[in-house]
């Protein structure tokens, strides 16, 4: 992997997990609940016990989150890079349904893991954390499909000729 695509990825990666991050924390809003990822890895991160501030709890708990967001889009890079998704909306879809099932699963398991049981309305959270994992899929699609644009228009200005 080139110094190109690692920059990409991350720049992808930061724009999917922003965008299903500020839904997150706009359905928690509108719902009064505790929907927030990053809010509820810090939790988790208190329940196991980890020896760290309040503080640095909260920053290794966005750090984790940013870092999940760079593996499923390194992830959906592999796919696109070896073209065996396209850049779609169908495509997109299929990889946030995908997403969405995993962040369920993983969610579930961490819950039961730590022990750690939220009042929250986990029926609503999961339905919330499955929508985000769609937005998240399309922001990732829709940012690569710009980053290539970007990079054809740049190569054919500055190579030389």
């Amino acid at each position: 992997m080139d110094l190109y695509v690692t920059f990409q990825i991350i720049i992808v990666s930061i724009a999917a997990t922003s965008s299903m991050t500020l839904f997150s924390y706009a359905v928690s809003a509108q719902y009064r609940e505790v929907y927030k990822e990053p809010l509820l890895l810090t939790y988790l991160l208190r329940n196991f016990k980890i020896n760290l501030s309040t503080a640095s709890k909260n920053t290794v708990s966005w750090l984790i989150h940013y870092a999940i967001g760079m593996v499923f889009v390194t992830i959906y890079y592999y796919f696109w890079a070896r073209n065996l998704l396209q850049l779609s909306f169908l495509h997109a879809l299929i990889l946030g349904i995908a997403s969405g099932i995993a962040g369920i699963i993983s969610w579930m398991i961490l819950f039961k893991v730590s022990d750690y049981k939220p009042p929250i309305n986990y029926k609503g959270y999961y339905i919330q954390l499955f929508t985000a994992h769609i937005i998240f899929a399309l922001t990732a699609t829709a940012v690569y499909a710009i980053s290539l644009s970007v990079a054809l228009l740049t190569n054919s200005y500055f190579v030389p000729r």
